[in-house]
């Protein structure tokens, strides 16, 4: 499922014309959020998810679900102002049509086990059922629209099979098979242009006979940002890929790159605008770079949860915070407390406070925290330590102090949280990019006063280069050819020709020319390729070498290369028995377009019906002509027993001008003659 920003549907926005606008008192900017779910009541003790996809009605029946409205201005005022008009909305939404919220008010479903009567309290921007006595907090983000998903340049539907709790239930996924080609695409468009977190749900194929655990690539923009690991299934923060991504061309194109073991297969694609500053790590940072979540942990806590559990700001994204209680060290312990964190919900990452009212310290028997991940050698990495003093034995300056080292060298010194901070219970986020030179990342808190360390949050990005596309012209061309000589599925030629560089096409040969790669050779021989070659390949500027032999191509080639060979291209157009124009091959007779086909044609189909018309007039004047013949026989025959107009001799003449006569007139009258002497 894709959920996206894009052009509104029609019927859509007759329904929501239909719902009384909010005051403009209550309408803040829209801000473009994309998100894919609505929250569930939390039920024993476990948080559930309800993924709104193809059959959005089909489910609110199923769980009695009711749209509850909040707005951040003023909830109370927004509240009772949308009450009123979500039995409206939910009349004239189908399923086919997606979901339009009016800005700025988040959806919340509520699941109610009896009925549909809620009471607002004004005390606070909450909902509560006295039925079954749930309360929830309404969370306020901007318009969001929900799409089955589309924009994908193959694939197939398939039930999915989950592979963790944090996974959208969703019942289907797409899936890739190779005979789709080795790559296979989602080219979203008509997305504002802005910084972006990009996460795609992975699961598996309901199908014994699939591939239990495929692996494969994942790329965004060309980039390569993500390959799934043997035993990804096992582990809850790999079954999605995250990314930070500036969008500057109001498209996102999110590839999946087969590599020979198993389908990829998405359950879900998630588009989510976020502050444009979100993550800033330094000089380096910005739209040349894409961040890969890593590693984002919880520390001290019980349950993984996202920001929407933490009621976070949507701004900072959703994350997910994978909780950890230990890091394996068994004697470190776990702290927490239910004392509010100032600084916390800041501009421009806004983490949730939720995060902060947890930790992991050290004890006497280890005083070191350490924790350690495995990470890519000779890959730039972006840490976020995030740190709180929760402890209530540490209330004043010098109490704790500790150093951070990350493999080994020393990253912070002397790290004093409340001397930093300022007081006990606020929030303070240190950063640091490294270099991994190995295949572990290790980052320690060496206490130097006091005895024990402290962490409350982590957050690892790799920070991965931008990779440069394929000029624009030169995709264009391809993509005609590709429709022209119909391609078969098998050889993908979907997403860039030459980015990731792990992936390029089948068949074509890329070189780095001026800051973008273009297209120096071709090799399409024996591929049973029927059609013609479009004069746009002449685009192809830097094309040296190409291979078409072996294939059932027609037509004359493209001029434009036939001067080529001259200048060292080589090219190669044998067996190919209807290709014509250029040395080597045969010589074109009049080359005709097919606009000029089509004139002809259509010509001709004119030419054919007026021979018909003419000839059927002409038949049926032969018929009069006929008729009149015989009518002029039978008028002879009785004036020879029976003179009539009693004219002398026998002879009956009528004499009427032949001027006036028409060709049975004319034939009636020599009929009606007397015989010559």
């Amino acid at each position: 499922m894709v959920s996206q920003v894009g052009p509104n549907q029609e019927n859509a926005i007759q329904a929501m014309n239909e719902v009384t606008p909010l005051p403009t008192s209550h309408v803040l900017p829209v801000t473009n959020v994309i998100i894919f779910w609505f929250d569930f009541l939390e039920s024993e003790g476990e948080r559930h998810r309800d993924w709104v996809g193809l059959n959005a009605l089909n489910a609110m029946e199923r769980h009695r679900e009711r749209f509850i409205y909040s707005d951040s201005s003023n909830k109370v005022a927004c509240q009772n102002h949308l009450l009123g008009n979500h039995k409206r909305i939910m009349q004239k939404i189908s399923h086919e049509v997606p979901m339009l919220i009016p800005s700025p008010c988040r959806v919340i479903l509520v699941t109610s086990n009896k009925n549909n009567r809620f009471e607002i309290s004004s005390s606070s921007s909450s909902l509560f059922s006295p039925q079954t006595g749930h309360q929830v907090t309404l969370m306020c983000l901007s318009s969001t629209f929900w799409y089955k998903d589309f924009a994908y340049t193959g694939g197939r539907l398939a039930n999915a099979t989950r592979t963790s709790y944090i996974v959208p239930p969703l019942q289907t996924l797409r899936y890739f098979p190779l005979s789709d080609g080795p790559e296979n695409c989602y080219n979203v468009k008509n997305i504002p242009n802005g910084h972006y977190q990009v996460r795609v749900f992975f699961a598996l194929v309901g199908d014994a006979s699939f591939e239990k655990e495929p692996i494969f690539d994942v790329s965004i923009e060309g980039t390569q940002i993500y390959s799934l690991r043997s035993g990804w299934t096992s582990s809850d923060d790999q079954s999605f890929a995250e990314s930070w991504v500036f969008i500057s061309d109001n498209s996102v194109s999110l590839c999946f790159h087969s590599t020979g073991h198993g389908d990829p297969a998405v359950l879900s694609i998630e588009i989510l605008q976020v502050d444009d500053n979100v993550y800033n790590y330094g000089h380096l940072w910005g739209k040349g770079t894409i961040l890969r979540t890593a590693k984002r942990l919880t520390c001290g806590s019980g349950k993984s949860a996202f920001d929407e559990d933490y009621n976070g700001n949507h701004w900072g994204g959703d994350r997910l915070w994978t909780s950890i209680k230990t890091f394996g060290q068994s004697s470190d312990q776990s702290i927490s407390t239910e004392n509010n964190i100032t600084l916390a919900s800041m501009s421009p990452n806004f983490y949730p406070m939720k995060l902060y009212q947890s930790a992991i310290v050290s004890t006497d028997n280890q005083p070191d925290l350490s924790f350690n991940m495995d990470a890519d050698p000779n890959k730039n990495y972006s840490i976020w330590l995030h740190f709180a003093e929760i402890d209530p034995r540490i209330t004043t300056e010098g109490k704790r102090v500790f150093d951070i080292l990350i493999n080994g060298d020393t990253a912070f010194k002397n790290v004093d949280i409340i001397q930093i901070a300022g007081v006990p219970h606020t929030s303070i986020v240190l950063n640091k990019t490294v270099t991994v030179t190995g295949r572990t990342l290790t980052i320690t808190m060496h206490p130097v006063n006091g005895s024990h360390a402290i962490i409350n949050a982590i957050e690892i990005f790799e920070i991965i280069a931008l990779e440069s596309k394929t000029a624009a012209e030169e995709v264009r061309a391809l993509q005609t050819l590709k429709n022209s000589l119909g391609l078969p599925l098998r050889l993908g030629w979907n997403g860039d020709p030459c980015v990731p560089q792990q992936h390029p096409w089948s068949g074509a040969d890329c070189q780095f020319i001026g800051g973008s790669w273009v297209i120096d050779g071709l090799g399409l021989d024996n591929q049973g390729l029927r059609g013609v070659l479009p004069s746009v390949i002449s685009k192809l500027h830097h094309l040296q070498t190409m291979n078409l032999n072996g294939n059932f191509l027609s037509g004359k080639v493209p001029s434009t290369l036939g001067g080529r060979p001259l200048h060292g291209a080589s090219f190669n157009f044998t067996g190919n028995a209807g290709l014509c124009g250029i040395p080597g091959l045969t010589t074109c007779g009049p080359h005709l377009s097919t606009r000029a086909k089509l004139g002809i044609g259509f010509g001709g189909l004119i030419a054919f019906l007026l021979m018909i018309v003419f000839l059927t007039c002409w038949w049926k004047r032969r018929q009069n002509i006929l008729r009149a013949q015989k009518i002029a026989a039978a008028a002879y025959v009785t004036s020879d027993a029976t003179p009539i107009l009693g004219w002398p001799d026998g002879h009956h003449h009528l004499r009427i001008c032949p001027h006036h006569l028409s060709l049975s007139q004319r034939w009636m009258r020599r009929a009606m003659a007397p015989p010559s002497d």
